[in-house]
């Protein structure tokens, strides 16, 4: 192992280093505030996830408080955490040091994984569950020890606590060990103790459901409503092309696991990777969510390359810089490694009617300090009384996630929202005096409020779309019971 260190730490430090580039710039992704709003009301669960991204941002936010580099480290250390078991996977599945190179050269060289490495969401943390599920089923294929079962188990346990969709996974695996020594792994108590663990850190969670009324349904019901069901799905397997060099690598790795003499062993992990993919192909899911099977293809894909070049074994790097190359000017857009200014230059970007439209994730780092200013002058131009007994409300969590964190340098009150976790905690005071709302439409305002005072427009030049000319009101005199008004739109949260 030791004369694969030097590896293995060069490849985690080109790692680190472009995405801390990266997690300086821009500004709080909306997701990222929301993970960072449910860290204030941690629990067993939330409408939209379960709970382990909260306990992560309660933790970002004990060691560095709302800091963007902060928060950003913990996605970070786990794309860096995937590289490392990737060339360890490659190492357990035989390869040498050259596969263990590619393996991770693959890694720096998918870029989704510097988007999905930056932001602060269950996503990173899904692939790393994943990978490292693989690596203890490897391990476990090589040595038999139940330990690893064991760490399989608490590995699922903790990814469903993470993301469901590790469900997936998991019966990619149960189908994959089937095909393993007939499926004898079954007739190993310690895969019923294993599984047992699993249900067990699982357990709070569907307790949690259950006393909610399983908002996981109606929030799976949602966005196949409004998102899956509009996917056509040729565009998953299309997106999968959009990376060919690393798309090869990981259908090397594929084919040797399926066929190969030298990893014939492990064909389980083939199975489980096909079954997995086509499983969340036939879900119609977003082709990002399958993302997770690639290391342990790219290790296999590695081993194999390397395998075929033994007669010529420095071809391996050759295979490695085509694999890199091509990649790297299009790393900015897949983390911010350049200011905006830059960007916009890099990418030739022109400005439209005061506007530079940038893609979803990078707009979607705009406008929210400016809205957080507009509310806190409104807020603060309020008699004293008035402050003690305000209401803001917010739309959508995006903004509603903005006042929380951003609000907190401003001192300004929590906000409340309608929409999904928001919802949970409540309407704040239904007797107050004034509300400030940021985001709702006129019609909303006034079904609510008989005295409405429209105070700004706010713009910003990056915002994505929908956060561009959201109007700022002061409202007061409420027309409808709050109380009521709020229970009556637990089915439309997830609108």
């Amino acid at each position: 192992m030791k004369k694969y260190l030097p590896i293995i730490i060069a490849l985690s430090v080109v790692k680190l280093t472009i995405q801390l580039l990266g997690n300086r710039n821009y500004g709080f992704h909306r997701d990222e505030l929301l993970h960072l709003s449910v860290s204030e009301h941690l629990d067993w669960g939330f409408m939209e996830f379960p709970p382990f991204i909260a306990l992560l941002g309660k933790i970002s936010y004990w060691l560095f408080d709302y800091s963007l580099m902060g928060m950003r480290l913990f996605p970070t250390l786990a794309g860096v955490a995937i590289l490392i078991l990737c060339c360890l996977i490659a190492k357990e599945l035989g390869g040498k040091s050259k596969a263990v190179l590619l393996s991770g050269i693959c890694i720096l060289a998918f870029l989704p994984f510097y988007r999905n490495h930056t932001l602060f969401q269950p996503v990173a943390f899904d692939q790393l569950f994943w990978t490292l599920g693989f690596y203890f089923a490897i391990k476990f294929i090589n040595s038999q020890n139940k330990k690893h079962l064991i760490l399989l188990g608490i590995t699922l346990g903790l990814g469903l606590m993470n993301k469901y969709t590790i469900l997936v996974w998991a019966f990619g695996i149960f189908i994959g060990l089937l095909f393993y020594q007939k499926g004898n792994v079954f007739k190993n108590k310690w895969a019923y103790i294993s599984a047992l663990i699993s249900l067990l850190i699982f357990l709070p969670n569907i307790i949690w459901q259950g006393q909610n009324g399983f908002p996981l349904l109606k929030h799976l019901q949602a966005l196949n409503d409004n998102q899956l069901d509009g996917i056509n799905p040729l565009d998953f397997g299309l997106e999968q092309l959009n990376f060919p060099f690393t798309l090869i690598i990981s259908l090397f790795g594929l084919i040797a696991f399926m066929t190969g003499k030298n990893l014939k062993k492990y064909r389980a992990v083939g199975i489980a990777s096909l079954v997995i993919f086509c499983t969340m192909w036939l879900l119609n899911s977003k082709a990002y969510y399958v993302f997770g099977i690639y290391p342990v293809l790219f290790a296999g894909g590695a081993v194999k390359m390397e395998s075929l070049l033994h007669k010529k074994p420095n071809w391996v790097y050759a295979v490695a810089a085509i694999v890199l190359i091509p990649s790297i000017p299009f790393i900015p857009e897949a983390t911010p490694i350049l200011s905006i200014e830059k960007f916009v230059d890099y990418t030739g970007k022109k400005e439209k009617n005061g506007r530079i439209e940038l893609t979803g994730d990078y707009a979607d780092m705009f406008g929210w300090e400016e809205q957080v200013k507009s509310v806190d002058s409104v807020y603060h131009a309020l008699s004293e009384k008035e402050r003690e007994n305000v209401v803001i409300w917010a739309e959508n969590y995006g903004e509603a996630g903005a006042i929380q964190v951003l609000g907190n340098e401003y001192s300004l009150p929590n906000p409340i929202s309608r929409h999904g976790s928001f919802w949970l905690w409540g309407y704040g005071n239904k007797n107050a005096d004034v509300w400030i709302s940021i985001g709702n439409e006129k019609a909303s305002v006034e079904h609510v409020f008989k005295d409405v005072n429209l105070v700004k427009i706010i713009t910003h030049k990056y915002a994505i779309g929908e956060e561009n000319g959201i109007p700022l009101y002061i409202c007061r005199n409420p027309k409808v019971d709050i109380e009521k008004w709020w229970k009556d739109y637990k089915e439309h949260i997830f609108d």
